[in-house]
């Protein structure tokens, strides 16, 4: 019994607040136990008895059957992976975790792990099974001979103790499957379940030796046959004793249409003797000749429990594919097994029986090994022995068995599920034992297992029948002096007993855990703790414990003491995503969790935040329905950005009382105030309607806003054209990256070179002077006067400069100016040696702040050293033929819409300095150039010869690189901070004095992941993919002029195991032709890769892919013939005679012959044809292979170069001799060259495989085709073997295959 409690108001009322104790046995009616009428909500509150979860007593529907009889089932059920089922959570009858309490039959389930419905089902047979169980409970386990964790029968032992007398519906199997060395990935392998009967019963024979249960298996297992082979002309025979386990019984005989319909018929086939005639004639040692024979088995020795192994999975070698037969096959209920012993067996001078010894007849015996688990006393096993026809009868009345086990599997060869179907000895009643799930069933329902389908489909019945049948059958022999009861509790031995005894307090130990975890709340707990910053936790607590309670729990799980006192921490409902304290709990100490949290859920859409703060400070309440600000006060005077201060405001609160709410909080004057809300990343709008309320201009349960007051006239100008916006929007749009510097000594020529050509002043040393030497930061200071003086002259100058000037300033400009910005005032930069390169260059550009000339002549030696050192360095990594070619390579840089980028972390404004700066929609609009990118050009500069970087200046500023910045080498990275929105040409031109060469002379790789590294080419394209801490790596080598294309050249190799073999990164030019593209390439072939070519017998053709296509031809003209883009990739062909393909008309075709005799495939020829006619290719085909016109056939290729395909499937798989009149039309669609063709003779017919040969044949096959990547049509999924490790792992086990 469960008490009720009606009490009036919200659910949320505490019990004890007007409620009323509800009497189960009281005659009154509700009216008068205090429910309200006219249509008012009533509650009832079911509460606990004694500690006992609710239960629902089952119903009975109108048609008289409880629920046990509608829960019954067979067949698989759904499962959700969990220690429950989805049909618990559905079932009429749910209770609180339906997995605790016993099903109604009194069977307990095993929990499916993930895949172990076959480990399960087999468990559950043995458990059933008495005479197995009982011996398993007489075994003892002594535990200071062997770790109780790896071993297999004491885990068996308590599973078997749990399956009798656990009060849980379905109990674990980990500890089992612990104990066979198996990991947490065994669970999710599907196994056979005859495959793991056998290596369990080894397993286990194994773990038993010196024991008495040694010979176990044996005793009720292992039955004995005869395998004989009689001579048909002088009646000699030879034959040996085997033994098994299990009876495989065949479903379908090998070629047949029909399958066996029953058991016997199956037994009776197993047992049929078969003639050796002809070539399988059989050399008889009597008759010194080949003779005709009979082959075949006799039983004579069936075991105890006698298993039967239906052989429902097969292979097809039409389709190469396993496959499971589904064909009907009966089996009864009482099978008598006498018809199988060969009673008649003649004792003639030629043969003898073989007696239960296994001693060989001399002479006749021609076994290599007799069983010697047998002996002379095999009179007491457990099975049934003809050893003398004077037993024939006794053993005849022995030989019925009684079915008890039906182990189904529903599904296909490629996966299903497992369940048993097994009788119960102790009341004869049928059950299901699916997993978790046991219920009563009928034979209908084993009926049902059977297989098949209702009609005669003929051949194809297997197709159309229902995948659920039986596929292991498990007998016992019917003996009432032998046949076993199963030990009753109170029969155990004492160690079970206390095994019992142990495994009942470790359950109600769990039951009480599983209790309090029921009644238990689980938070996410947060703490900005005064030392170690922000900590997270998971705050796990009763439901009746108090709010003070929980904080005291809180303020240890975070380790406050001794930091804070308990009375200075408080906690309050946090919402961690939008950083926003929700509400405090004032006046609420002595509330239960439960109530305050909404009751124990398995989660929470909010957390906890334990408040901290000083002796002297007060809680501010947080009252439900504020909204949290995070501001920020602008000073543009430093144009620096203040850390955020925490305001909490109302949403109806109008802009006036917002700033007099922010004046109160920072101490500003709100007369003057400017507010600006960033509602969300980079959208700025400055809140200047007095009376509006917060909800109306977007504020939300946290939120952002910057504010400046001041005296300045900034504020009279239009917000977008103000500098707060353009500290603002700089803010929002400045990241942090990291870039690796080439290899180069501060001495080298390219170094002198650029600091002669920028630097007015020749006496700057270079020797590392202390004496003459300025810091780094002076020179940084002085720089930025310089480049502030310039920046106001050229903004003075405006049109009155000519353009020319305009060009040679405003390249200073870049030049000068963005590298030398003012230092951070809190951060100094390291002039230790090993960062001395780096310093160099900034000394170079810093005291080059007077007359720099831009001139490109002056660049000219720097130009000439970078291109020598180019030469000798490929400047591509080890991954870019590989990772390059793929369709990332011209796409490195994204669009600035492809997702929200991260605002720049630590750059606080007070380290920006000002620039000029494009208005509103000018900074806002995209930098792509659409006739630069329609033309398909990625040059630096436009048409009238001038810097894209001119256009506008974005933000700029390097420093070196810290040891903490970055994983690489200090001394060759530097820390840039950008605004994204830079063109890579600006940003390129703005790395020149850092790099030490031309923007033309480097390139620029995006690392990614890995460190794989992409080329950023598209110079008109923005920053705006990368985000903060990105990393770039910068390598010496000429960077693209206008019209040029980088193009990767591979190698084709039509003959080749690998046909696609990278060369070399080349340039080709809008408006070059071919040829003259392929001089410039092959002496680069011959210095880079060694290959000495003539130009006449090389070809360049279309590469897409792996796939060769269009062959260009000399006279083609890139961009006017030949499409050509960033990052192209192109074939080069190495031909044995000059270039036959003189048209376009042409047709080029790669060929390859198909010898069925021989099953090999020839090398690849090429065909050209003058026309797309299939004659045509035919009459060539002929020429070239000397097969008849008329006995020619061929068919496409399929899929990418080199259109891999199975020998084993060619003849048959491939659409041979098509019939078309022209090759580019359904089904060969050949229009390009490239394309595939395989031919054969038609009269050649293919070589006869034995079933040996076709197996190696398809095992070559197969690792073929897997190297190349082709896909093998008939590889079945890869299977984990079944192993028990013995020594508790497979790196313990050192033999077992």
């Amino acid at each position: 019994m469960f008490p009720l409690q009606h009490f009036a108001g919200s659910p949320s009322a505490r019990p004890g607040e007007k409620t009323a104790p509800l009497d189960h046995n009281s005659e009154m009616s509700l009216s008068d136990s205090g429910f309200e009428p006219g249509g008012k909500r009533n509650f009832l509150q079911l509460t606990d008895k004694d500690g006992e979860q609710p239960q629902i007593a089952s119903v009975t529907d109108s048609s008289g059957l409880d629920d046990s009889s509608q829960e019954r089932f067979i067949g698989p059920l759904p499962r959700d992976g969990t220690a429950g089922c989805s049909g618990d959570y559905s079932s009429p009858s749910y209770s609180y975790s339906s997995i605790l309490s016993k099903s109604e039959t009194g069977y307990v389930g095993l929990v499916n792990q993930a895949m172990t419905c076959y480990l399960n089902s087999l468990l559950q047979t043995l458990f059933m099974t008495p005479e197995f169980r009982n011996a398993l409970y007489n075994w003892e386990f002594e535990e200071s001979e062997e770790d109780p964790v790896t071993s297999i029968p004491y885990q068996l032992q308590r599973l078997f103790v749990l399956l009798q007398t656990s009060k849980k519906r379905a109990i674990e199997t980990t500890d089992v499957t612990r104990s066979f060395g198996w990991d947490s990935s065994e669970a999710w392998q599907q196994h056979d379940i005859q495959e793991l009967c056998r290596v369990m019963f080894d397993a286990l024979e194994q773990k038993w030796k010196q024991t008495e249960q040694a010979d176990l298996i044996n005793q009720l297992y292992q039955g004995k046959l005869k395998d004989y082979v009689r001579c048909l002309e002088c009646g000699y025979e030879s034959w040996r004793i085997d033994t098994y386990l299990d009876i495989p019984l065949v479903i379908r005989p090998f070629g047949a249409s029909q399958a066996y319909g029953s058991v016997e018929e199956a037994l009776q086939a197993f047992i049929q003797p078969e003639t050796l005639d002809g070539p399988n004639q059989y050399f008889c040692e009597r008759c010194k000749k080949k003779c005709d024979a009979r082959k075949g088995l006799r039983f004579l020795h069936f075991p105890y429990l006698l298993t039967l192994q239906l052989k429902r999975f097969d292979f097809d070698y039409t389709t190469m594919h396993r496959i499971k037969l589904n064909d009907r096959m009966t089996f009864p209920e009482e099978l008598d097994m006498s018809p199988f012993i060969d009673v008649e067996d003649e004792k003639s001078p030629q043969t003898e029986s073989c007696t239960d010894s296994g001693a060989e007849n001399e002479g006749s015996c021609h076994s290599d090994q007799m069983s010697n688990d047998f002996s002379t006393d095999d009179c007491v096993d457990e099975g049934i022995c003809l050893d003398s026809t004077s037993s024939t009868e006794r053993v005849l009345n022995l030989l019925t068995f009684e079915l008890f086990s039906v182990m189904v599997h529903s599904g296909s060869a490629a996966g299903g599920h497992y369940y048993a179907c097994i009788k119960s000895f102790s009341d004869g009643q049928w059950y299901s034992f699916n997993d978790q799930h046991v219920s009563k069933i009928t034979q209908d329902d084993i009926r049902k297992t059977y297989g098949g389908s209702s009609g005669s489909r003929g051949y194809y019945s297997s197709a159309f029948a229902s995948s659920t049948n039986a596929y292991m059958l498990i007998y016992r022999l019917k003996d009432p002096s032998r046949n076993a009861k199963y030990l009753a509790v109170d029969d155990f031995p004492e160690h079970i007993k206390s095994l019992v005894q142990k495994e009942k307090e470790s359950e109600e130990q769990e039951k009480r855990q599983r209790e309090i975890e029921r009644n238990t709340c689980k938070i996410k707990l947060f703490c900005m703790h005064p030392v170690k910053m922000m900590l997270e936790s998971k705050l796990e607590v009763h439901k009746d414990k108090t709010l003070r309670e929980a904080t005291e729990m809180a303020y240890k799980l975070m380790e406050l003491e001794g930091v804070v006192p308990l009375d200075c921490c408080r906690l309050v409902k946090y919402d961690e995503f939008h950083e926003y304290l929700e509400r405090s709990y004032e006046g609420e100490e002595d509330t239960p969790m439960g109530l305050l949290l909404g009751g124990v859920k398995s989660s929470y859409m909010f957390d906890l935040l334990l408040e901290t703060r000083r002796p002297e400070q007060v809680f501010q309440p947080y009252k439900p329905g504020e909204v949290m600000v995070k501001v920020h006060v602008v000073d543009l005077k430093s144009e620096t950005i203040a850390s955020p201060i925490s305001v909490r405001a109302y949403l109806n609160q109008t802009i006036t009382e917002f700033k007099q709410l922010i004046a109160q909080a920072t101490g500003l004057s709100a007369e003057t105030m400017r507010v600006v809300l960033e509602r969300c990343y980079n959208d700025l709008r400055l809140l200047y309607v007095p009376n509006k309320t917060l909800k109306a201009e977007g504020f939300f349960r946290s939120n952002k806003v910057f504010v400046e007051s001041s005296e300045s006239t900034d504020h009279q100008v239009a917000f977008t054209d103000s500098l707060l916006w353009k500290l603002l929007d700089r803010h929002g749009n400045t990241i942090r990256l990291l870039v690796l510097l080439p290899e180069q000594s501060p001495g080298t020529l390219a170094n002198r070179t650029l600091c002669q050509k920028v630097g007015g002043d020749s006496d700057v040393p270079f020797d590392g002077s202390k004496g003459n030497r300025k810091s780094v930061e002076a020179i940084l200071e002085e720089s930025t006067e310089k480049l502030k003086n310039l920046s106001l002259q050229q903004q003075q100058q405006g049109s009155s400069t000519s353009d020319s000037q305009k060009s040679s300033d405003a390249s200073d400009f870049e030049h000068i100016e963005s590298p030398t910005q003012e230092a951070d005032s809190n951060s100094s930069l390291c002039v230790a040696a090993d960062n001395r390169e780096l310093e160099n260059r900034i000394r170079a550009t810093a005291g080059s702040s007077g007359g720099a000339s831009s001139d490109p002549e002056n660049h000219f030696a720097c130009e000439e050293r970078s291109d020598s050192e180019v030469n000798n360095d490929r400047s591509t990594s080890s991954v870019d033929s590989d990772i390059l070619s793929s369709s990332h390579s011209s796409d490195t840089l994204c669009n600035a819409d492809s997702g929200p980028i991260q605002l720049a972390n630590g750059l606080d404004s007070h380290s920006i300095t000002s620039s000029r700066r494009s208005k509103a929609h000018e900074g806002k609009k995209e930098t792509w150039d659409t006739a630069e990118e329609d033309s398909g050009t990625d040059s630096e500069y436009d048409d009238n010869g001038k810097s894209k970087a001119e256009a506008q200046y974005l933000y700029f500023r390097a420093e070196p690189c810290s040891q903490d910045d970055s994983s690489w080498d200090a001394q060759k990275c530097l820390v840039v901070h950008v605004d994204k929105r830079i063109t890579l040409a600006a940003f390129k031109q703005n790395l020149e004095p850092y790099v030490g060469v031309t923007s033309t002379q480097f390139k620029v790789f995006r690392v990614y992941a890995n460190n794989q590294e992409f080329e950023s080419v598209r110079l008109n394209e923005t920053l705006s993919s990368f985000s903060d801490d990105n990393k770039i790596t910068i390598r010496l080598g000429r960077a693209l002029k206008k019209g040029e294309y980088r193009v990767k050249v591979y190698q084709l190799l039509v003959n080749e195991p690998e046909p696609c073999k990278f060369l070399v990164d080349t340039v080709f030019a809008k408006g070059m032709t071919v040829r003259q593209s392929k001089e410039e390439l092959l002496p680069q072939l011959k210095e880079q890769c060694k290959l000495d070519l003539s130009i006449d017998r090389v070809r360049l053709r279309k590469k897409t892919w792996k796939n060769p296509g269009t062959v260009f031809l000399d006279y083609h003209v890139y961009e006017e013939d030949i499409s050509i883009s960033s990052n192209w990739e192109v074939f080069l062909e190495v031909l044995n005679e000059p270039e036959k393909m003189k048209s376009m008309s042409q047709l080029a075709v790669l060929t390859r012959r198909w010898s069925p005799a021989t099953m090999k495939l020839g090398p690849f020829q090429e065909v050209i044809l003058e026309s797309s006619s299939v004659e045509e290719l035919k009459e060539k085909l002929s020429e070239m292979s000397g097969i008849p016109l008329e006995n020619l056939e061929f068919a496409k290729g399929r899929g990418t170069f080199p259109c891999d395909i199975s020998v084993l499937e060619i003849h048959q798989d491939l659409d041979w001799n098509p019939k078309v009149s022209t090759l580019n039309v359904w089904p060969l669609y050949i229009c390009d060259d490239g394309a595939v063709v395989f031919y054969r003779d038609s009269t050649e017919e293919p070589m006869e495989l034995s079933e040996d040969e076709r197996n190696e044949l398809m095992k070559k096959e197969s690792s073929r085709l897997l190297k190349t990547g082709h896909r093998v049509s008939y590889s079945p999924r890869k299977e984990k073997a079944l192993k028990i490790y013995l020594d508790g792992g497979p790196a313990k086990d050192p033999g077992q295959d």
